[in-house]
């Protein structure tokens, strides 16, 4: 693995999924009937979490203790079986399962009760998801089901192709500072085209686009997100389709995570202030998305990724930090 930034950040991120099923394991074993399922996801977070220091395996066992902990106070059914087949299944998803927009990590199932739960594990990381434009990537018929229209490809498809052609001619050496002002001449027209097609496929079908913008980049499935900090743990419950926090026969949850609502109007969509990469974009019932579009790699490539990001999120959406007190 090369140490690039990214690479890092794939290691500490599947080292702390990997500590979260270890915690989940260890605090539910002698609780219920459990297997760990291992896939190659496991395989490889397990991988990750062997390559990093003991001292950050122990802070990221800390932090997941805290959540696991946490999520067993507000999820009865982890700990909770009907039977002895009613056995709890702990799961690390592979990645191309986020490529449909299921964001969830780690899973706990239970097949006899037809229940799961899903954990999103996040390092010190609060982007929602990236998502790639490029001259053959229809974002209108990923994210909504709703194919993107002939005029959008007409204006990206040329810009793309000549980044491709800029790349080819190099032999892959061309740099993107090598260009000029290519926020100006590249990222403003296809940001351009992005505005105009969203507001086009959004005109088309407007709840559909609304709610599943926030589905297909936030999640389609419900899910608690875990984000670990320095020295605080964050729980979110991400509670969209009321599938999370429910009680096991006459066992309540301690706390309630209440059902948060999709929007289903956008409001706006334009660029943020005095930016040439970022897009904002508000919908009803307090949601709000950046999306900043950059250059994954320095070199040319004819392909564009964007970093999103949730900036706004209803009220009632469940919040909680745990602070955690390191033993001496």
């Amino acid at each position: 693995m090369s140490t690039s930034k990214n690479s890092k950040q794939m290691i500490t991120g599947k080292s702390f999924e990997y500590a979260l099923l270890i915690q989940f394991e260890e605090k539910l074993k002698d609780e219920t009937n459990l297997e760990v399922i291992k896939n190659s996801a496991f395989k490889i977070a397990r991988d990750c979490f062997n390559q990093v220091s003991n001292t950050e395996q122990s802070e990221y066992l800390l932090s997941a203790s805290f959540a696991v902990n946490f999520l067993m106070d507000i999820e009865p059914r982890l700990s909770n079986d009907i039977g002895k087949k009613d056995v709890l299944q702990l799961e690390i998803l592979t990645d191309h399962q986020g490529k449909s927009g299921d964001v969830r990590d780690v899973l706990a199932i239970r097949a006899v009760q037809k229940w799961e739960i899903g954990v999103s594990a996040k390092n010190n990381h609060k982007a929602v998801k990236h998502s790639r434009l490029s001259a053959n990537i229809d974002f209108g018929e990923k994210w909504f089901g709703i194919n993107s229209s002939k005029a959008y490809f007409s204006i990206v498809t040329p810009i793309f192709q000549n980044l491709n052609r800029i790349r080819e001619e190099s032999n892959k050496k061309k740099k993107w500072s090598e260009l000029g002002d290519y926020h100006a001449s590249i990222y403003v027209p296809i940001l351009n085209a992005f505005v105009r097609e969203l507001k086009r496929l959004y005109k088309k079908n407007p709840v559909k686009v609304a709610k599943n913008l926030v589905a297909y980049l936030v999640g389609n499935k419900d899910f608690y997100k875990v984000v670990k900090g320095k020295n605080n743990v964050e729980i979110q419950a991400y509670n969209l389709n009321g599938t999370l926090n429910l009680p096991f026969k006459n066992i309540k949850p301690k706390y309630k995570t209440p059902k948060v609502a999709f929007p289903t109007k956008i409001l706006s969509i334009e660029f943020k202030r005095s930016s040439k990469t970022t897009i904002i974009v508000t919908l009803n019932n307090d949601w709000a998305l950046s999306f900043r579009i950059h250059n994954a790699s320095s070199k040319v490539e004819p392909s564009l990724k964007f970093d999103i990001n949730l900036l706004n999120s209803p009220k009632n959406l469940f919040r909680n930090t745990l602070n955690i007190i390191h033993k001496h």
